[in-house]
């Protein structure tokens, strides 16, 4: 997905965010290199420090973060908010400026000439920034040489480095919400519309009055592909809407006795609500057939103590047919419940997956006309980093599945106590049903963890219930 702005705004939209960043842990020590001898650092901006003794607050970041920095191996070495900041970054050279924030403006402070001061920092400083010009998702990173003075600051060199050269001893647990006012959409078809709502009496969108506060819905509405043969009165159209609640869960353990933090967990977990319909006879085909119709994207900040933790999230909202195509259905279904997906570390074991969702459906209609059988789900996928780079994929997709059997003309009872209308004989039936699916990926090290040497699946919870149908 291309790279987005710090803050989108409208039409943006939010959502969120699962797990993890760059590759393996550099050195913690100064390396040598032909760069200018150590400065002292500009004054920290406040005295917040990861070693503080107590627990971490984790909350979301203020609109001007601060850069953290820490010099591993050295007295009073541990990470602190500081009036440092990225100027740029060259993701190819890992080349980045870096320049001293003036107290009270976000913006580099003018030296004599209107140039930013330069920035003190060197080699075997590790740096945490928000978003900055060049690093859209953020940048942790290890100063490996500094190179020299430019007009905008001080350029240095820079290597991948972990989560725990920042955090060390630190313990951090928290769940934060996703401004859904920060997420970006792409509509992939049209009429996908967008709404979301938060405190202030703030929404967007044309169904934004009827959105939850902290929830973001996407509405789409299209038609499909008609299976061949099929009557021009079997028009396939399918429409509904996704609304999620987005929350980014986020905890760390403090070092283990070996290497790397004791226990640590990423993971997006929130709300869910869906009402859609399929209806028609739609083209189908053994293997599934999948249609994206919105993708998504946002990256908000965590402020772990004095840490700024980017979380990279983006959902892909799509629609998916299988079946034999001669069915003709009309089917709709709401569904409510929650799910969590994520991983979970502890120095003992290694990596475990998360994967949980409690949903519960409500079929408003459902009618079966004709044999054959059709599937048709409304899902999201969801990928979730730190820093850029992606931990875990995860699939949630809610289904519905209508199936019959000889010559069948049947409309189901609807929940508002109708009786079923049987036109013949034959068997029908019609489920609903759930599944959650994904992998943990090699760049959870991000933490400081061992780098995984392949994917962890999440397993595949899979649930289904019966709709409606003939007696069994």
């Amino acid at each position: 997905m291309r790279k987005r702005p710090l803050r989108a705004v409208m039409p943006a939209l939010a959502a969120s965010a699962l797990l993890l960043a760059t590759g393996c842990s550099a050195g913690s020590g100064p390396r040598a290199s032909s760069a200018p001898g150590r400065v002292p650092e500009a004054t920290a901006s406040t005295a917040e420090s990861a070693h503080g003794g107590g627990p971490l607050a984790v909350a979301a970041a203020p609109a001007a973060t601060s850069t953290a920095v820490a010099r591993p191996g050295t007295a009073g070495g541990e990470a602190h908010k500081s009036a440092l900041t990225v100027t740029s970054y060259d993701s190819r050279t890992r080349r980045a400026v870096i320049s001293r924030v003036h107290k009270g403006n976000p913006s580099a402070s003018p030296a004599p000439g209107g140039t930013p001061a330069p920035g003190r920092t060197a080699v075997g400083d590790v740096i945490a920034s928000a978003p900055a010009p060049g690093a859209p998702d953020g940048l942790l990173a290890e100063v490996t040489e500094v190179i020299g003075e430019k007009p905008d600051g001080t350029e240095v060199r820079t290597a991948p480095t972990t989560l725990d050269a920042l955090l060390g001893d630190g313990e951090a647990k928290g769940t934060v919400p996703v401004d859904p006012a920060s997420f970006d959409v792409e509509r992939l078809l049209p009429g996908v519309k967008v709404s979301w709502a938060r405190t202030g009496d703030v929404h967007a969108g044309p169904e934004g009055a009827k959105v939850p506060l902290g929830s973001l819905r996407v509405d789409v509405a299209t038609q499909v592909a008609t299976a061949e043969g099929a009557p021009a009165s079997a028009a396939a159209t399918l429409s509904g809407f996704v609304q999620v609640k987005p929350e980014v869960d986020f905890s760390y353990g403090g070092r283990s006795t070996v290497a790397g933090p004791g226990t640590a967990h990423l993971g997006v977990l929130g709300d869910w609500t869906s009402r859609w319909a399929l209806k028609g006879r739609a083209a189908a085909s053994a293997q599934p057939v999948r249609l994206p119709f919105a993708k998504l994207h946002a990256d908000p900040v965590l402020q772990v103590g004095p840490v700024p933790v980017v979380v990279n999230l983006d959902l892909t909202c799509y629609f998916q047919i299988s079946g034999d195509g001669r069915v003709t259905v009309d089917i709709e279904q709401d569904l409510k419940g929650d799910f969590d997906a994520g991983g979970t570390y502890d120095a003992a074991t290694g990596w475990t997956p998360v994967d949980e969702s409690h949903m519960a459906s409500t079929p408003v209609r459902a009618r079966v006309t004709t044999d054959g059988g059709v599937k048709a789900a409304l899902g999201a996928q969801a990928t979730v980093g730190l820093y850029g780079a992606v931990g875990v994929t995860a699939d949630l997709a809610p289904y519905l599945r209508g199936e019959a059997a000889g010559t069948v003309d049947v409309t189901s009872p609807s929940h508002s106590g109708t009786k079923a209308d049987v036109g013949t004989t034959g068997t029908w039936g019609v489920y609903g049903g759930l599944d959650l699916s994904g992998t943990l990926r090699i760049q959870l090290s991000v933490f400081g963890t061992p780098v995984l040497q392949r994917g962890i699946p999440l397993g595949t919870l899979h649930r289904e219930w019966r709709l409606a149908g003939s007696p069994v």
